[in-house]
């Protein structure tokens, strides 16, 4: 029986054109999550990366970074801890507010999620201008913890927020 051909999750990736509005081409994971052969795929490249780092806790950024944040956590050995927007943790919570183009936002996890001297990979699904990332960073630091790096499943190069990220390590598996 010949093997599976070899997976390309950027195959994976849907473009809708004009969403959530004109001039925007929205990049779709979600076809990606709907075939478990290129879910595992990316999640096994996701790990690879970082395999053998002695990463203690893989902490995601709500929403669509806590589905892969999960199973990368379980690939690495490691805990998983959501960041969470306001109100959404029942715990008690470090909280850190961020600037947006348009106003601010908050980020937030339990204060007892990440102690100090923890190695941390911060994951999301998309790295656009970097906003969130850097206040998860932020965050994370806050809790007196070390970031090992910023990983992401996609990167829209052309925004720029690698750059926002500054000079620590930044993981892309898909770049346009």
């Amino acid at each position: 029986m010949p093997a599976d051909p070899p997976i390309e999750p950027r195959d994976w990736i849907r473009e809708i054109p004009d969403f959530p509005k004109p001039g925007i081409v929205f990049k779709d994971i979600t076809p990606m999550l709907g075939n478990s052969r290129v879910f595992r795929a990316v999640i096994d490249r996701l790990a690879e990366a970082f395999v053998g780092r002695s990463i203690d806790t893989v902490a995601a950024a709500e929403a669509r970074g806590f589905i892969f944040g999960a199973p990368l956590a379980l690939a690495l050995g490691a805990g998983f801890v959501p960041i969470r927007k306001p109100g959404k943790l029942p715990y008690a919570t470090l909280a850190l507010e961020y600037k947006l183009e348009y106003g601010t936002d908050r980020l937030e996890m339990h204060n007892d999620a990440i102690g100090p001297g923890r190695r941390v990979l911060l994951l999301d699904d998309v790295l656009a201008t970097g906003g969130t990332m850097c206040a998860c960073r932020d965050l994370v630091q806050q809790a007196g913890a070390e970031v090992v790096a910023c990983a992401f499943v996609l990167e829209l190069s052309f925004l720029k927020g690698r750059e926002r990220l500054g000079p620590g390590e930044v993981f892309s598996l898909i770049t346009y």
